[in-house]
């Protein structure tokens, strides 16, 4: 089992860094090509061309260790997304941010809930009723890919400026949305939709118990750290055990493990010692080996062969079309009526159109509940890359210098 792992994580970490640099020449952001790597060595392509290689190189056996390391490197990919954010910035701008995010999750549900309509009998699952199928449609076209949205930022060197603030604050508040609608449907669907009430009330009372008293206790500490010359050992551990432990919070709650580690993150004052020190040791780990090693999951369960007629690719541009109508145009709208530019609002817009990983997340959970089928799987995780390559040469079409309009 050992050997199985260790051969798979050397596989998935060549090809996810040799894709990622060959898309990164191409002004895609690196995360495209690990995306593509893991779908490769899946059965869409190595499945096809050498089962035999594919059994070899990711063998079954290794499949629930590989998933237990990639949801590992997602939440600590998640904290440092946290750690990079400076919310203090958006303090001017907090209402407008807050009805943006809201419009980039209202008017995308609604056109995926309306859209299931039509897909209903051609791909909902048998057992799966019309309402449990359009509420998860309807989320999967909302979620805007957090981790994904930050490194095409970082590669583009925006993460700290006010349009990128601005999305990551908007892809933040967005997504704690979708996955509170996500919590309903699961729910629905095994029958228990009392408790979606529940993990809606209990995630609003973490979270500001998060930004008002856990912040304080957290910049008290963080201070202590960085007065002490002897801290710095015990520094890491302490971190470590706090975003594992928001991670549970959050994941008991009822929304995904990674929004606990992001608000750990947040709170953390991301120009301390600490917060430098945290991420030195940990960057290149989680991105590197562990993160890969999601994409190679979900490749590994993406068969692109299942859309073997004219009507199954029809579908799935259309899902692509109805995604990006709802998130890129909601969007923009909502960031015009605020207040921003033209150009700002349509920036804005690309940005937050943005999915993958946290699309993947969503639709692995979907396909693991039933509530989609492979083939509707394969459409959604194609839409999810479409959307995200879109975003760099659009954004760079709009213009460059796109943050001083927002300012």
């Amino acid at each position: 089992m050992l050997l199985s792992v260790l051969l798979a994580l050397t596989v998935i970490m060549v090809t996810a860094r040799l894709l990622g640099a060959i898309f990164k020449k191409l002004n895609q952001p690196a995360v495209i090509g690990e995306v593509i790597g893991g779908i490769m060595l899946g059965p869409s392509l190595l499945g096809r061309l050498s089962p035999d290689a594919q059994q070899l190189l990711l063998p079954a056996d290794a499949a629930p260790l590989l998933g237990v390391l990639a949801q590992l490197g997602v939440i600590l990919y998640m904290f440092l997304v946290g750690l990079e954010l400076d919310l203090s910035v958006l303090r001017t701008r907090a209402a407008s941010t807050i009805g943006i995010a809201i419009a980039g999750i209202v008017i995308p549900f609604g056109l995926g809930a309306l859209y299931a309509g039509a897909a209903f009998a051609a791909y909902a699952p048998t057992g799966i009723g019309f309402s449990t199928f359009a509420l998860f449609l309807g989320v999967s076209m909302s979620v805007t890919a957090f981790p994904v949205l930050a490194r095409i930022l970082e590669d583009r060197g925006m993460q700290r400026t006010t349009l990128g603030i601005t999305a990551l604050t908007c892809a933040a508040i967005s997504d704690v949305i979708a996955w509170c609608l996500l919590a309903f449907v699961v729910s629905v669907t095994q029958s228990a939709p009392g408790g979606a009430m529940v993990t809606v009330a209990l995630t609003a009372l973490y979270i500001a118990l998060m930004l008002t008293a856990g912040r304080r206790a957290m910049v008290s500490l963080i201070a202590r750290l960085d007065a002490s010359p002897h801290a710095r050992d015990q520094t890491l551990p302490l971190i470590l055990a706090a975003v594992l432990l928001s991670a549970v919070a959050t994941e008991f709650i009822g929304v995904h493990a990674i929004f606990g580690a992001f608000l750990i993150g947040a709170i953390i004052p991301h120009q301390s010692g600490v917060a430098h020190h945290v991420r030195d040791r940990i960057e290149d780990v989680a991105r590197v080996l562990l993160l890969p090693a999601f994409f190679a999951f979900t490749g590994l369960r993406t068969e692109i062969g299942l859309l073997d007629t004219a009507a199954d690719w029809i579908t799935c541009a259309t899902i692509i079309a109805v995604a990006t109508a709802g998130k890129l145009g909601g969007t923009t709208i909502a960031a015009r009526v605020t207040g921003h530019s033209w150009r700002a609002s349509a920036a804005l817009g690309i940005l937050m159109n943005t999915r993958g990983l946290v699309e993947l997340i969503v639709l692995n959970i979907g396909l693991d509940l039933g509530v989609i089928s492979p083939r509707l799987f394969t459409m959604l995780v194609l839409m999810a890359l479409v959307t995200t390559m879109m975003t760099s040469p659009i954004l760079s079409r709009l213009n460059r210098e796109v943050d001083d309009a927002m300012s």
